[in-house]
């Protein structure tokens, strides 16, 4: 018996050598099962906090790509809104997106040209907000700095890469009591808010499990581009780790169902990558024709496919898949409870309180979902969808990242009603930290332990997601 022990001993030491050496935030052994244990005193609970009221939200842009190109849009067509700033390393970018809000009035400055040119907007004293959409090795720097100089920060998902980022996120919100909120990935609105109600109006019975995830493929169009991403920057996330490295748009809201940080924590989770089988063979094919793409041979992809499976403290159960490599459809949502189960692709339902008669085909008809669907939709949704309908000045776009979202229109709503926010600094470190805590699991073969970034507050915490629209709800969009 002892021999066994010491083989597997050996064995788990043996992965320390391929278990990603350079994870920020480590702090044991590989094999150790809580290798991200910290303590943390809690200097201010920002669950529940209202900031004071802002009759105008000043903002400045950071990164004006894809994603920051459609924020602007975004953002610009809310009421109460200033955009005051525009910032870019290319000059070009800053002038595009202030020709696309002209027409609603907003004058930004411009910043551009330097490495550091977003730190120069931040230290002026005439802005509310920082908008962040820059590549995701930026995000946790750059949010630290806005709240640091007194801005709150509103930061595209991931907003942190690493657990010492994570924790750097929860102690500056809490030291200068200023909101980090993550950008989409949420129950905002949609069906996702009819589900969140349903959860909360005791629809599903008690939740015992959720799927979600990020699958779809971006390969020869979105990672292999070299226009998309400035310097290849996505590409370069997908080398030199393997784990769920795009949790949020599945994770969030599987969270705020089962009340995570307020009632429900994560405990641990184990997480699985298989081999990369298309990476690299893109980087062949097309290095074939073109030699740039000859630094990308052979490099360390991750996986197509990763799994994390979590567990919570109260004993419900969560799995994840991130997968952007393989040529599938977009993987499905599913909700379990005890008295009713739901799955995506399409939206379905299925009831079961008798616990007779169910099977895997007695889900509801679409005029049945339907119905439900809109007995269900919550005021935040209804309201939501009435101002969008009412809208009449927006530049929707071709892409969804340019129409004004829930979130976008929550955050504002709250910080010009001086309501606390539906989704804290917690919800965006608790959710970042998937992608640590799943690479870490994955190199060394093992479980690992989840951090619980409101010490111990959770157990008390007040719901974010306020659905019910229970305050506020009076910004219109433009």
């Amino acid at each position: 018996m002892n021999s066994r022990r010491e083989f597997l001993k050996k064995a788990a030491l043996s992965g320390a050598g391929v278990a990603g050496a350079g994870i920020a935030g480590c702090s044991g052994q590989s094999g150790d099962p809580d290798p991200f244990a910290r303590s943390h005193r809690q200097v201010f609970n920002m669950a529940g906090y209202a900031a004071p009221k802002l009759d105008i939200v000043r903002i400045g842009i950071v990164g004006l790509g894809n994603r920051g190109t459609g924020t602007v849009r975004r953002l610009g067509g809310i009421e109460g809104v200033e955009i005051r700033a525009l910032c870019d390393l290319e000059p070009d970018r800053v002038k595009r997106s202030a020709d696309l809000i002209a027409h609603l009035g907003h004058k930004p400055d411009f910043y551009s040209g330097e490495e550091d040119a977003w730190k120069r907007m931040c230290e002026r004293n005439d802005l509310d907000l920082i908008s962040i959409n820059t590549p995701w090795h930026l995000h946790a720097d750059q949010s630290v700095f806005s709240m640091q100089n007194g801005k709150h920060a509103y930061v595209e998902l991931p907003a942190a890469t690493t657990m010492e980022d994570c924790w750097r996120l929860v102690e500056t919100s809490e030291r200068n009591r200023k909101h980090c909120v993550q950008m989409s990935g949420s129950c905002s609105g949609g069906i996702a808010a009819v589900l969140l109600n349903m959860v909360r109006e005791g629809f599903f019975g008690e939740v015992v499990h959720g799927e979600g995830c990020y699958v779809h493929t971006l390969s020869d169009f979105y990672l292999f581009d070299k226009e998309m991403y400035h310097r290849m920057w996505r590409l370069n996330e997908n080398i030199g780790k393997s784990g769920n490295l795009y949790p949020q748009h599945g994770m969030v809201p599987i969270m705020q169902m089962m009340d995570i940080n307020c009632g429900d924590q994560l405990d641990y989770c184990c997480s699985i990558s298989g081999n990369d089988f298309t990476l690299n063979e893109t980087a062949k094919r097309l290095a074939r024709e073109d030699e740039y793409w000859e630094e990308y041979l052979d490099r360390d992809y991750r996986g197509n496919m990763n799994v994390t499976i979590f567990k919570t403290i109260k004993g419900r159960t969560i799995v994840m898949q991130h997968d952007v490599s393989s040529p599938r459809p977009r993987g499905r949502r599913m909700l379990s409870g005890t008295k009713a189960i739901y799955e995506s692709h399409p939206d379905k339902i299925s009831t079961f309180e008798n616990h007779t008669g169910w099977g895997h085909y007695n889900w509801l008809t679409d005029e049945e979902f339907k119905a439900v669907a809109e007995k269900y939709s919550p005021e935040a949704n209804n309201r939501f969808n009435d101002l969008t309908r009412a809208a009449q000045q927006i530049d929707r776009g071709g892409h969804s990242y340019y129409r004004t979202s829930p979130t976008d229109w929550r955050l504002i709503d709250c910080l010009r009603n001086g309501l606390p926010v539906d989704m804290n600094v917690y919800d965006a470190a608790a959710s970042s930290a998937v992608t640590p805590v799943s690479i870490w699991s994955n190199a060394n073969r093992t479980f690992v332990r989840v951090p619980d970034f409101t010490n111990g507050a959770w157990k008390t915490n007040p719901r974010g997601m306020d659905v019910k629209l229970s305050g506020g709800g009076t910004t219109r969009l433009t």
